[in-house]
């Protein structure tokens, strides 16, 4: 059972109204009472009651958005249209960043920031599904993008085992054959990779393609320059890939420079699929083809699902489509 406010009022040798002003930010308070305060809220985990507070206060018209990367194209993209869609609705976003480090996502997660906000969009890489299901935070949650054990917790995402499918069909369609997947994280608790993976591998068996697990390649990280040193070991290898799905379009935009510095030409010798549609890809030379998820009706569902009436958590698919380019298919003539 959560504390209250008289419990931590006890813990603290002070009355609740002593308590309910440090908690509400009050400036008259002594700061040694404030610290002897701050400290028993601390070990009890006493959080406010977010439901009682905008009843008594309506509401802050503040919405958080929590990345592991801002400076990442794609949830630069997505923080930007969550941003716009937001002020069409009345509410500022508040952005942060954790870097997928654990600790910092415990700590957002948990709720020691989200009396300032009526909800959290969240997209997390590094909490166990523990974590997950401890959250005692009564601000509304809704997490961005797979996750295991997520069950028990709204989440928007799109359907990332067909879009991997349906780009490596398109591989395949094109009559490649040695398709490679880079992209994998086996390190990380983010669902989103394995069902990438998973999309990946039901391709080739529906094609009659049997999966070859060395070219099924790790990466650290999802960045160019983790797709270029991929690339370049792919390429290196005695028998090269003549197609690769890459699970970001970082990734893919870091393979694509790989093969220009082996002089092997794409898409003539190897076909590159992205994931994102990032804008970078549309001005690359050739273009890159990629699996483009919705991003502004991602940021509307989950604002949606914030806005929403307290209820059984839903798990929402956004839509999402393939963008042929030229990294994938020779033009004609």
């Amino acid at each position: 059972m959560n504390p209250k406010l008289r419990d931590v009022a006890e813990h603290a040798g002070v009355s609740v109204r002593t308590v309910s002003n440090v908690v509400n930010g009050f400036r008259y308070v002594a700061p040694a009472t404030r610290e002897r305060v701050q400290a028993s809220i601390d070990a009890l985990g006493y959080r406010p009651n977010m439901a009682a507070r905008t009843l008594r206060r309506g509401r802050t018209g503040l919405v958080a958005l929590v990345v592991p990367e801002i400076d990442s194209p794609y949830f630069a993209e997505l923080a930007a249209r969550t941003v716009r869609i937001a002020e069409r609705r009345g509410l500022t976003v508040l952005i942060d960043q954790t870097d997928g480090d654990a600790e910092r996502e415990k700590h957002l997660l948990h709720g020691r920031r989200s009396q300032l906000v009526d909800g959290v969009l969240f997209s997390p890489w590094a909490v166990p599904p523990a974590e997950l299901a401890a959250r005692t935070d009564t601000v509304p949650l809704v997490l961005l993008g797979e996750h295991d054990g997520a069950a028990g917790v709204d989440h928007v995402a799109i359907d990332n085992v067909a879009a991997a499918r349906e780009a490596t069909g398109h591989l395949l369609a094109t009559g490649r054959r040695r398709i490679a997947a880079l992209g994998i994280q086996p390190r990380s608790l983010n669902a989103t990779a394995r069902q990438r993976l998973a999309g990946y591998r039901r391709a080739l068996a529906e094609a009659g393609v049997a999966a070859e697990p060395d070219l099924e390649v790790p990466v650290r990280r999802l960045h160019r320059a983790d797709g270029h040193r991929a690339m370049l070991e792919l390429l290196d290898r005695a028998e090269r890939p003549d197609a690769v799905f890459c699970f970001t379009d970082e990734l893919a935009l870091g393979a694509l420079r790989a093969a220009a510095d082996r002089g092997v030409a794409v898409p003539e010798d190897l076909a590159l699929v992205g994931f994102d549609d990032i804008e970078d890809g549309r001005f690359s030379v050739p273009a890159l083809t990629t699996v483009s998820p919705d991003k502004d009706r991602i940021a509307e569902l989950a604002l949606d699902r914030l806005a929403a009436e307290p209820g059984p958590p839903r798990s929402i698919v956004a839509p999402h489509r393939l963008l042929v380019r030229g990294t994938s298919v020779t033009p004609p003539g």
